[in-house]
């Protein structure tokens, strides 16, 4: 599978080096061109590879892994992704502060960023750097996804597996990533949840 970062930070530098292990094919794109992107690539190794943001609509996954101040540029300078697997993997969070967007939740602003998109919300709720180490736990920790295409999901749930995470569906995109966010029923532990865990919590809440 070919996968695409939009944002070549924090989040891109730590899914990309287990994706590559697992098999799949990376490509990277910034603001800043692909020549910026060169260390990196070369790092990455042979399966990695630096492109402009409208080259990623060949990709067979998009992950949107920018700030979230710069999505709504970053996103333009990409072009339409309709038919398209979008991962959402954004906060609504700038420089830790939570940016106010009113009633609705961060996946219903990035939908409508990406109309026609086949969008699924996850990697958010852990600290970025525990992505890297799913591997390294005795019992797989649980990654939640949202969405509303379940063909979609499915791709998701396969990639969080090869992290070496357990995915836990926990429904439509919109309710569904309300059950992660501050107040929902996944939310406030005090430490990551195994996928037993997890499973058991929705269980009790319908």
């Amino acid at each position: 599978m070919i996968i695409g970062f939009l944002g070549a930070g924090q989040m891109a530098q730590t899914l990309a080096p287990v994706w590559l292990r697992a098999g799949h094919r990376v490509l990277l794109a910034n603001s800043r061109g692909p020549a910026s992107l060169a260390d990196l690539v070369a790092t990455l190794g042979p399966a990695a590879s630096a492109v402009t943001p409208p080259e990623l609509a060949g990709a067979d996954v998009v992950v949107l892994a920018t700030r979230w101040d710069q999505l709504p540029k970053a996103l333009a300078g990409v072009g339409p992704l309709t038919g398209k697997v979008v991962v959402d993997a954004t906060n609504n969070f700038v420089d830790d502060k939570l940016v106010d967007i009113g009633p609705r939740g961060s996946s219903e602003v990035v939908a409508e960023l990406v109309p026609g998109a086949r969008l699924v919300k996850a990697f958010n709720h852990l600290l970025i750097r525990r992505l890297g180490t799913l591997h390294d736990h005795a019992e797989p920790l649980a990654l939640y996804l949202a969405g509303d295409d379940p063909a979609a999901k499915a791709v998701v749930a396969g990639l969080i597996r090869d992290l070496g995470g357990v995915p836990v569906d926990t429904g439509r995109l919109v309710e569904g990533a309300r059950r992660w966010a501050a107040g929902g029923v996944l939310s406030g532990h005090d430490h990551p949840l195994t996928g037993t865990e997890a499973e058991a919590l929705l269980a009790g809440h319908g």
